[in-house]
């Protein structure tokens, strides 16, 4: 992080006596406010956050995920799963408008790069997971 970063904490979440999760996000103080204002960010709205944010908290109290992070840009958004921090997201969840009447704005790319499912509608896309949660609780 820079000296120009505001760190803004998340609490911690924490399910049984060794699970715990903790996120973050990180802003910069260094980039103009007019940069958000003359181009487009892609970023998932609340709702779509809501959709994912379930999945992520039902396996976070499973103790399968502990982290994740959320990428704005362009032309794409992305919001990253990692069972531990410092190692590469075992699932990524983008949006991608362009592709949205043709493969569908939604993905999930696995920890391999392959795109497990794609779709236009996010729900559909994260029923994915529907499948792994059941594998756990069994």
């Amino acid at each position: 992080m820079s000296s120009g970063s505001l760190v803004i904490p998340f609490p911690k979440i924490t399910s049984g006596p060794q699970k715990t999760a903790r996120a973050s996000i990180v802003l910069s103080t260094n980039s103009p406010v007019s940069h958000f204002s003359n181009n487009l960010v892609v970023s998932f709205h609340r709702k779509e956050l809501n959709q994912i944010l379930f999945y992520y908290g039902t396996m976070v109290s499973k103790g399968e995920w502990r982290d994740y992070a959320i990428d704005t840009g362009s032309h794409e958004a992305a919001f990253s799963i990692f069972r531990h921090s410092s190692e590469q997201p075992l699932y990524r969840i983008e949006k991608v408008p362009k592709l949205a009447n043709k493969q569908g704005a939604y993905r999930i790319i696995g920890p391999d790069g392959q795109t497990l499912k794609r779709g236009k509608d996010l729900g559909l896309v994260l029923k994915i997971f529907d499948k792994k949660i059941e594998d756990i609780q069994k």
